[in-house]
């Protein structure tokens, strides 16, 4: 799959307290630029510092190619989260979830390419990378 990043961010769960603000401001100015937008919309998480304690790339993206997409490899394995959108902090929430299954070792990340897809149906679903073996 090829990614053309609109707005990107980098920015820490842990380490940045304007971390929410810069999301928040992120994916404004990318819904501007997305306005007529129809497809899916993707929240691509990649070029991490160490884990998910550390420093992260974050960019708003539409599938399609152009000099400066980013290729997310074939064959790469996902395990994928349902995102309940009708719950305001849904995507936090589902976050929360994914961090707790890996600080209790039942998700072995593989730190690569991570996203969130937003359906046009408003079906939201988080893919995680993990490790070949896992």
């Amino acid at each position: 799959m090829n990614l053309i990043i609109i707005k990107k961010i980098r920015t820490s769960n842990f380490n940045d307290e304007r971390v929410v603000q810069k999301i928040t401001d992120m994916w404004k100015v990318a819904s501007t630029e997305l306005s007529n937008h129809k497809g899916t919309t993707y929240g691509l998480y990649y070029e991490y510092e160490s884990d998910y304690k550390g420093d992260y790339t974050l960019g708003v993206a539409v599938e399609g190619e152009n000099e400066s997409s980013i290729v997310i490899p074939p064959g790469t394995k996902y395990e994928i989260f349902e995102v309940n959108a009708a719950e305001e902090q849904g995507v936090y929430n589902t976050w929360n979830e994914i961090w707790k299954k890996e600080e209790e070792g039942q998700l072995k990340r593989a730190y690569t390419y991570d996203f969130e897809k937003y359906s046009p149906d408003g079906r939201i679903d988080v893919y995680i990378a993990v490790e070949e073996n896992s």
